[in-house]
């Protein structure tokens, strides 16, 4: 039967969804743009129409708000102009992404536009419809990525539908669940932003030997002492175990790269390592040791760090942070991400085009040091607005899962639907 797992109650008796081509429901086409993309004279900031590409479609059916880049009235003659309300998909580069765009625009090659619908089409129902077949494109993927896609191979798609009473109640409720995941996601940029906030506060600006902001009990306590991060730390390094050498992988040990440097706690790894890596010399770093990246791409915007929660072994991009004076590991931590801008000023572009953060630099960064009970509570301070930053963050988390279990059950198989059309087309 071609009806979902859950269905609301007035729409239980209406029968079966619908299916047919993509191309017999909608009239769709590619944009355009004048070539070669380069040419000042196809842009224009300052009086020119948005231009909306691959990288202005966001995750949430919508544009961003403004569009990089701003069409002249020359390049408009040679593009396609489409009025607010036009549902499009990204068809090049992150494929898959759909938006019901906010605003008048003018659209990139990389992108289609569906122009027109042949029957009855809730806007927000289809592009949910959009998503979920992308979604199937990706699962049958060769690791999950498509890295192109045609006008005639969407055609092909399947797609099934209900009446538009139903295709209506559907896209409002998952509106309203879009609702929150959106609530919840500024909730938590809005803790981050005053996180940022009061490390800007809480830790002496450059040029000041203390912090703008001062717990009370610390206010005529003096000055913090200022001393370099070499006479405070020790700098170790990491390495990779032989790639050769399937002995050394798949043990217990988290083996820390740059893709596990996304948290102020570190202990979760994509590969592991075994203890006779480590005997055969893969380094160690103790649980309480300050991990920062020192090569990478993240270097052009951040400078990935945190504390490990566990013993781990990390990579040659890493290095270790041995404290050896009495200061809290996670104050350095808070201060060294409050000066990050200053230290982005230490990395340079390798060959290959990955950052490198200099580490002579980074010995003679300076830092500022109070006594320990200041130090503990301002780290106290941090540590508790990261544990309601990460509960917030589960939640929305949690609402995402959610999501994707009711639109699973909300529309009829269609993994299974998309892959029997393949086959009866084949024997066509």
């Amino acid at each position: 039967m071609m009806v979902p797992k859950l269905r609301f109650a007035e729409f239980q008796e209406v029968g079966d969804w619908k299916e047919d081509t993509l191309v017999n429901v909608a009239k769709f086409r590619r944009g355009s743009f004048p070539q070669p993309y380069g040419l000042p004279e196809w842009y224009d900031e300052v009086n020119g129409m948005p231009f909306i590409q691959v990288f202005d479609v966001s995750d949430n059916l919508q544009l961003k708000l403004k569009t990089k880049s701003k069409i002249s009235l020359r390049a408009s003659k040679q593009s396609v102009f489409i009025p607010k309300g036009t549902v499009i998909i990204t068809i090049q580069g992150s494929i898959g992404r759909v938006a019901i765009t906010q605003y008048d625009a003018y659209i990139d090659r990389t992108l289609l536009l569906f122009e027109k619908f042949y029957i009855p089409i809730d806007k927000i129902f289809f592009a949910y419809i959009l998503q979920i077949l992308f979604e199937i494109e990706k699962q049958k993927a060769p690791g999950g990525i498509i890295k192109t896609i045609t006008k005639e191979v969407l055609s092909d798609f399947i797609i099934v539908l209900p009446n538009i009473k139903e295709q209506q109640k559907i896209a409002t409720f998952l509106t309203s669940l879009d609702t929150l995941i959106t609530a919840q996601s500024q909730k938590i940029k809005a803790l981050q932003t005053h996180k940022k906030g009061l490390m800007q506060q809480l830790f002496p600006a450059e040029g000041e030997m203390v912090p703008s902001v001062r717990f009370s009990e610390f206010e005529e306590t003096g000055m913090w002492e200022e001393i370099k991060l070499e006479n405070i730390a020790t700098f170790s390094s990491g390495g990779t175990p032989s790639k050769d050498a399937p002995e050394y992988w798949g043990g217990e040990i988290p083996w820390i790269s740059a893709a596990s440097m996304y948290s102020t706690i570190i202990e979760k790894s994509d590969s592991n390592i075994t203890e006779i890596a480590v005997k055969n010399g893969a380094n160690i770093a103790k649980k309480g040791t300050l991990l920062i990246l020192v090569r990478g791409s993240m270097l052009h915007n951040r400078i990935p760090m945190g504390i490990t929660a566990k013993d781990v072994a990390f990579n040659q991009d890493v290095k270790a942070l041995t404290l050896k004076k009495n200061i809290i590991d996670y104050f350095l931590l808070y201060q060294l991400m409050a000066k990050e801008y200053q230290i982005l000023n230490s990395v340079t572009l390798t060959g290959i085009g990955a950052g490198k953060l200099d580490t002579d630099e980074l010995r003679q960064f300076l830092i500022y040091i109070p006594s320990r009970k200041e130090q503990l509570k301002i780290t106290d301070c941090f540590t508790s607005l990261d544990e309601i930053i990460t509960t917030q963050t589960q939640k929305l988390e949690a609402l995402k899962v959610q999501k994707k279990a009711l639109m699973q059950q909300l529309f009829p198989n269609s993994i299974e639907q998309q892959d029997n059309y393949n086959e009866s087309s084949h024997k066509k």
